[in-house]
């Protein structure tokens, strides 16, 4: 079998190096830089002629992150690697998945048509905005799910009286398999956005007087929809409210906006590096994405690993 060996961008090298220890492996040394005009340059230290690469890297904003990764894939490509795999921890543009205006770009279905045509054999990411994604690819996709990470966590809390509450429509088949993890009542938000960035909450579904609500979501933009959803919750007859959300990008006053709403506290994974505060609880994924690349190693199943509600 060939040698295993990961390597790592410069997006989130924390996470990286968290996943090479969980894994039992060091990582790969390569050396990145940028030239005075801003190109990115890559070159492996370590000869990979014949092995499995997993190469780690998110493609959270900015955009030199994406075309980093495409560096990499191309450079390990070239230097006759036997297997590729993008480990993405945070699919950058998944939230531009349809022509849902005239003249925009299906922007999520190009970042994989780049991604394989950089080399890639495979990817493995988590918690895609839209799961639907997957079938952009032509090459397999192996999509990991948080819901793990959170449950295990909100368990250990042993909140009373708690409800799973999804901000959105979109965000309902998640939160129903939370629900169905804690046993607890499933509440839906429904919203409407005006214009991009912003959102009303209109409606809330479901039983919200005196429970306490975990609202869970794969991403924290901007933190509108949450805190919106978050204020709805409190004057309608919540208790507490909490929040696990999978992605925090927390652009703008996202982390303004999370301090002045009644918010008791969010967990969050680390796919995108994040600094941990008294409302922001930072839980690493770094041993889900391990087992995914030992076991993608090994050839093995890793279908356990996506433990999600299918109903």
């Amino acid at each position: 079998m060939s040698k295993l060996k990961i390597f790592s961008g410069r997006a989130n090298q924390p996470l990286a190096e968290r996943i090479a220890k969980e894994a039992g492996a060091q990582l790969g040394e390569v050396e990145i830089k940028n030239f005075s005009d801003g190109e990115v340059w890559v070159k492996y230290a370590d000869n990979i002629r014949g092995d499995d690469v997993f190469i780690i890297q998110s493609t959270q904003p900015p955009a030199e992150n994406l075309l980093e990764l495409l560096v990499l894939m191309d450079a390990a490509r070239r230097a006759s690697a036997r297997r590729l795999t993008a480990v993405i921890p945070y699919f950058g543009y998944a939230r531009q998945d349809r022509k849902d205006q005239p003249r925009v770009s299906v922007t999520a279905k190009l970042v994989a048509n780049l991604i394989t045509a950089s080399g890639a054999d495979r990817v493995i990411t988590m918690d895609l905005h839209a799961p639907q994604i997957q079938g952009f690819f032509d090459i397999p996709v192996d999509h990991l799910y948080a819901s793990a990470i959170f449950t295990d966590h909100f368990r250990k809390k042993n909140i009373p009286n708690l409800a799973i509450a999804s901000p959105d429509v979109g965000g309902i088949k998640m939160a129903r398999s939370y629900a169905k993890r804690l046993e607890s009542d499933l509440i839906l938000i429904d919203k409407r956005r005006p214009r991009q960035n912003e959102a009303e909450v209109m409606n809330i579904i479901g039983e919200v007087e005196g429970k306490n609500i975990l609202i869970v979501d794969d991403l924290i933009d901007t933190a509108g929809t949450f805190c919106n959803a978050a204020q709805a919750l409190k004057e309608n007859g919540a208790r507490d409210v909490y929040g696990a959300c999978t992605h925090p990008i927390l652009s703008g006053d996202a982390l303004e906006r999370i301090k002045k709403a009644p918010i008791k506290g969010i967990v969050v994974t680390d796919s995108i590096p994040v600094q941990g505060s008294e409302q922001i609880e930072v839980r690493t994924a770094a041993k889900l994405f391990a087992e995914a690349i030992l076991r993608t190693h090994n050839n093995q199943s890793i279908s356990s690993l996506f433990d999600i509600d299918k109903g």
